[in-house]
């Protein structure tokens, strides 16, 4: 039962992304990034990591999503059909796809063959443990990042009055 949802939870992902690169409306690509971010909270909780899975509802789409969304409102960037556009979506294809085949081959090399292990579950207690000790700097450089997204929003506003 857990792959046939994992299974769908995924396609439906795949399609939310695709949607993600390809709209012209930044709104819309706000919506379909919230798409994709709870079906990797949808996934963690399946793969019995409630912790991680609602970290990830609270932080990504609770305040990623909101702060991309308040940066957009604030800047006043062009939305819908009167977005500017570029022409490059085809080199930007190509490069995806590049990434996206290379990504595949690193993870099926490192983990070929490999089974999850439902059995073991990964406590709060630990996580938090390795979170503010082996990976404190990474949770602080996204903190500051966001910080300097809100604060580089707010003056980009400021000097379109």
């Amino acid at each position: 039962m857990h792959q046939y949802v994992f299974v769908v939870i995924g396609v439906l992902m795949a399609i939310a992304a695709v949607r993600l690169v390809t709209t012209k409306n930044v709104v819309h690509g706000a919506l379909y990034l919230l798409m994709v971010l709870a079906g990797a909270a949808a996934i963690f909780i399946l793969l019995l990591a409630e912790f991680v899975g609602w970290v990830q509802v609270l932080l990504y789409i609770g305040a990623v999503v909101v702060l991309l969304l308040f940066g957009l409102m604030l800047t006043r960037a062009p939305i819908g059909r009167t977005a500017l556009d570029n022409q490059s979506r085809a080199l930007a294809a190509l490069v995806a796809g590049a990434i996206f085949a290379m990504t595949s081959m690193v993870l099926v090399r490192a983990f070929d063959g490999q089974m999850i292990d439902f059995s073991q579950t990964l406590t709060v207690r630990t996580l938090g443990g390795v979170l503010f000790t082996k990976y404190v700097l990474p949770f602080e450089v996204v903190s500051v990042l966001l910080l300097a997204a809100l604060v580089g929003a707010v003056v980009l506003a400021k000097r379109d009055e």
